[in-house]
């Protein structure tokens, strides 16, 4: 069986495109914001300037911090098993992250979220099974904005049974995000041995690290919690405007990061990541649905794949849609970011559920777009030529009659040749469509939402547990200047016979 693979350079090009990522990092190499980071890529061998805040580093040091990077690793969910694989071809989806609006179903104004929507989020997501994690989507807007971060992780924490994509905008955020993953795992030795987590890490374009952004990249490192980069040069503004300048671009971003990371602790999982975008000279915008920003998606992910035997871990912002409503421009946009980048084999691609450039997000969209990473898995699963005869067995019993409807042969095999979605797919007879109440895709899509929060139960959470978390998050709300929490429309309950402490035994 092969599977079908989708590759837009040649070995030479992706060749060419390494060592031109390498000698950027020495020349003009990389501007850090952070002292330490500095400081442990003089103590490396790097050239640094401190006035200029410029790193010059060799190929020889980022190559072996490629080298002690890890070729894959898992993340784990709330009971402890391992459920989605960063490495090799495998691919999975999660919702995209950090939406500040939300857009409710038929209305053509979006809103701030609040807490009850992120918790309604949960429900939806965690109800997906086509999808594989959930990310912190949602942005309460009900909560100070330097709380944003670690809240949504909490929420997450206390109603999700997948594992978490997340990140932070502040160099604060990632020390409580920690504390409450580590509440969670019970040590955080437990936490790095089964990391729950995965934080998004941005680099700056061009060439650049923030005091936040490498901060957060050195102290995941030390946790032993897999980071994420998200580089994302803008083709012709922040980034050549060539795919291929882009990609070679997002390389050195992406190995000055690694460089960082692992001298700060070598062997800490690291993703080879990214949002860049094709800039849209028109408008000004960074459109996520633009055909060239897929293509250099799917460029930087074959680079990534090359640039040590066996690849690295690869992550993409696929997916997603720059509509403002759920419509025909969404379902083309979204469809051929999660298809073209499930042949290109990325681990993750995060988007599903996204729209306006990153920046809402939709539960409607969220449903359909499950049906269509349902449809992107199967297309990769490729065509099973492995029976024996292919054809001759099942032809000659049925012969002539022509009707394989009976056969065993149908039913050992219709299952699992095609995706079966579900009735947000209309596959009806049009009278029968018709009798059912002649609804659109997103009608569909809106019936399924309110039937998956109407399905949901409470994750079980042992009450000790709960108490903690909440303990951790009101401390840090009242040093934000928040006295009490936003009240939750979701009441933990517990299970006495499902504890962490049972869960996450190490």
């Amino acid at each position: 069986m092969i599977r079908p693979k989708l590759e837009f350079l040649s070995p030479d090009t992706v060749k060419r495109a390494i060592d031109e990522a390498y000698e950027l990092l020495w020349d003009p190499g990389v501007r850090v914001h952070y002292d330490e980071g500095l400081r442990l890529l003089a103590d490396a061998g790097a050239s640094v300037d401190m006035q200029s805040r410029v790193a010059r580093i060799p190929r020889e040091l980022a190559e072996k911090a490629v080298e002690t990077a890890p070729g894959s690793f898992y993340l784990y969910d709330f009971f402890g098993e391992p459920k989605v694989h960063y490495g090799g071809d495998d691919i999975h989806y999660d919702p995209g992250s950090a939406a500040i609006e939300i857009a409710d179903y038929g209305a053509k104004q979006s809103r701030v979220p609040t807490t009850v929507d992120c918790e309604n989020y949960v429900k939806v997501a965690d109800g997906l099974p086509q999808i594989d994690a959930v990310a912190t989507s949602i942005v309460c807007g009900d909560v100070p904005q330097s709380m944003a971060d670690w809240y949504r992780l909490y929420l997450l924490l206390l109603n999700a049974r997948k594992p978490i994509v997340t990140g932070t905008f502040a160099i604060e955020s990632f020390a409580i995000m920690h504390e409450l993953l580590v509440a969670m795992a019970g040590s955080a030795e437990a936490l790095a041995a089964r990391p729950r987590a995965v934080f998004d890490v941005c680099p700056s374009p061009p060439l650049l690290w923030s005091d936040i952004t490498c901060a957060n990249l050195i102290d995941a490192a030390r946790a032993g919690v897999p980071a994420e980069l998200v580089s994302m040069p803008l083709t012709g503004a922040t980034g050549p405007a060539t795919v291929i300048g882009s990609a070679v671009q997002h390389a050195a971003e992406c190995l000055s990061g690694i460089t960082i990371h692992q001298l700060a602790k070598a062997g800490s999982p690291i993703v080879w990541g990214g949002s860049p975008a094709s800039f849209d000279m028109r408008t000004g915008t960074t459109p996520m649905g633009a055909m060239a920003t897929m293509m250099l998606d799917c460029t930087y992910t074959q680079i990534g794949k090359a640039i040590k035997p066996g690849g690295l871990p690869t992550h993409a912002y696929l997916g997603m849609s720059d509509t403002k409503i759920v419509d025909t421009q969404t379902g083309l946009e979204t469809a051929s970011g999660a298809i073209l980048g499930a042949l290109a084999g990325v681990n993750m691609m995060s988007g599903p559920g996204m729209m306006d450039f990153e920046s809402c997000f939709s539960f409607e969209k969220l449903v359909i777009d499950s049906e269509i990473v349902g449809m992107a898995k199967r297309l990769v699963a490729g065509v099973d030529d492995t029976a024996e005869p292919l054809a001759l067995d099942v032809m000659r019993e049925i012969g002539h009659a022509g009707n394989f409807l009976k056969s065993k042969h149908t039913r050992k095999y219709f299952r699992r040749e095609d995706y079966i979605p579900t009735d947000v797919i209309d596959r009806d007879f049009r009278q029968t469509w018709f009798d059912k109440g002649a609804l659109d895709a997103n009608a569909r899509a809106h019936r399924r939402v309110q039937e998956l929060m109407a399905s949901w139960e409470p994750l079980g959470l042992d009450q000790a547990k709960v108490k903690e978390l909440e303990a951790i998050a009101q401390r840090h709300a009242r040093a934000n200047g928040l006295d009490k929490l936003p009240e939750r429309s979701i009441k933990s309950v517990s299970y006495t016979h499902l504890t962490l402490a049972t869960i996450y035994t190490v």
